[in-house]
């Protein structure tokens, strides 16, 4: 399959998932991105249009951030981290938004870990 056509099937199944999925300032939506690099994870209150926290494997605060990879092993970190970042905001369950991924492997370890950490789905 031509990478255009990947790319644009890619986009509409993330339009898709997220006309049903909406955070609200209770409730927060916990958007999830992969790059080949890098994890990104933000808490988002789409009723305000603002993000409440972040955590990704470029953030100061993460340890050993250069030897960090988007890989199952950092999505387990990043999610404990990201949990931790939430909660001190205050924010105790979440609306999981994998962005058109799917729910296996790096995004899976990630939302285990962040359950693990304390956040409902």
């Amino acid at each position: 399959m031509r990478s255009d056509k990947k790319q644009k099937l890619a986009t509409l199944r993330h339009w898709r998932i997220r006309k049903k999925v909406v955070g609200t300032g209770v409730r927060p939506r916990m958007s999830v991105r992969f790059t080949n690099e890098n994890i990104y994870v933000q808490f988002i209150d789409d009723a305000a249009g603002k993000t409440l926290a972040s955590a990704s494997t470029l953030h100061k605060s993460v340890p050993d951030r250069d030897k960090l990879g988007a890989n199952a092993v950092t999505a387990k970190k990043i999610g404990a981290i990201a949990a931790e970042a939430a909660k001190s905001k205050g924010i105790k369950s979440v609306v999981f938004d994998r962005s058109g991924a799917r729910f296996h492997g790096k995004v899976k370890a990630l939302a285990d870990a962040a359950r693990e950490a304390g956040l409902q789905f």
